[in-house]
Order: structure tokens, then sequence, then C-alpha cells
């Protein structure tokens, strides 16, 4: 057993970053979700705006991975990637997800989880067009999911996309690829504090209704 291991039951960090009360919320789950999003930012964080999807398929089997979130508003949290990639075909079938935003350098996080739906294609194209043009060729280039025949396929492939599109000004986004929004029924934000009795304040959704929970931790 190396000395690793070892050590991993003695792993723990004391959260003595911060609170969260009741009164320090903002009015609505999303306006709180981007306020934090803002802090995480100023602090430094590596990829603040990192969030690591689950989903489920048909059959109940989870996955999870990490996707940048490029979106917040009240309908809720978007990101963008392959339609035809494993977590896409996930949520064709089931049409739930859960995110969470792990900012471990702040001692916090925010879980949140609901039902989906694609962004609309107006949408798309708008932030398709802010992306570089390195990753929108990506984006036609790769068969997200897919098993390929090494590395050397793959460049194969962008080296046959960028022939393609050569002359074009404006890379064209591909019709397998667009956005996913979480609609949060649940938005849960979680702050560390001493002696495990974290800091645990939930919005939930009831119809239109939010209301403010405290969970124990």
């Amino acid at each position: 057993m190396s000395e690793a291991n070892v050590a991993l039951p003695a792993m723990r960090v004391s959260y003595e970053a911060g609170a969260l009360h009741e009164k320090s919320l903002a009015d609505t789950w999303h306006e709180q979700l981007q306020g934090w999003l803002d802090e995480a930012v100023e602090a430094d964080l590596v990829e603040p705006n990192a969030m690591v999807l689950a989903t489920a398929d048909a059959e109940g089997m989870p996955s999870s991975r990490t996707v940048l979130c490029k979106g917040i508003d009240e309908r809720g949290v978007v990101f963008y990637t392959n339609y035809t990639s494993n977590k896409s075909h996930d949520l064709q079938q089931t049409r739930v997800a859960a995110a969470t935003f792990p900012w471990l350098g702040l001692q916090r996080q925010v879980n949140l989880r609901g039902t989906v739906e694609k962004v609309s294609a107006e949408e798309t194209a708008a932030y398709w067009r802010v992306r570089p043009r390195g990753s929108q060729l990506g984006a036609w280039a790769s068969p997200q999911s897919r098993v390929v025949n090494g590395r050397e396929a793959l460049e194969s492939s962008l080296n046959g996309i960028e022939r393609r599109f050569s002359d074009a000004e404006q890379v064209p986004v591909p019709p397998h690829w667009g956005g996913w929004r979480i609609r949060p029924d649940f938005v849960e934000f979680w702050q560390g504090r001493p002696d495990r009795l974290h800091d645990r304040l939930r919005f939930r959704r009831d119809d239109e209704t939010w209301h403010i929970e405290r969970l124990a931790p």
C-alpha cells in the first residue's frame, strides 16, 4: 500500500472561508448563482464556469463529465455539445439532468437538477459566432463519443474540414451541434463550515413558486 493511500483517511480540510445565511441570498436562484460565479471569476479560480454534468440512459446507468456553462438566466443553465454524443443520447431519452459547480477554492458548490430542453437555433447560432474558429472546426471534425482508429484519424478528419471551409469567412453551425438548457426544479447552494456543519440553502420550485429551505449537512 502506497503512502498516499495510507494518508487518505486523514485527508481533510477545515472549511472556514465563510458562511451562508438566508438573509444574504439573492431574490432568485439564478441571481444567486450568477453572483457566486462572479466571485469565482474574481477569485481567479481555474475554469470557474465548469460544471459536472450527470445524466442517465434509459436503463438508469449514470454517467458524469465536466462541461462548460455558457448561459444563466431565469430559464435555466445552458451548455453546448454534439447532439450525437453519449450525453445528448441520455438527455434525449430521459429529458432530465443534474449539474454541480465545484468551487473548491471558495469552499463552495452549487448543485441543481431538473428537466432539459434544446436551446433555440437562434441562441445556438449566437453562441457559435463567438467560438474560436479552431473550436468550430473541431465540432465538425469530431464524431463525439464514437470509437476512432487512433489520434491520426481525428487529425485527418480535422485536416479535411479545414480544407472544406478554407474559403469560408464564417464556419456554419453543424446540424448535429447545439445547446441544452437545464431547467432546474432544485438549486442548492453549499458553503463549507467548520466541523462539517455546512450551510445548505436550497431553492425548490413548486409549480411556478420558489421556496427557500435549509438542509441539514
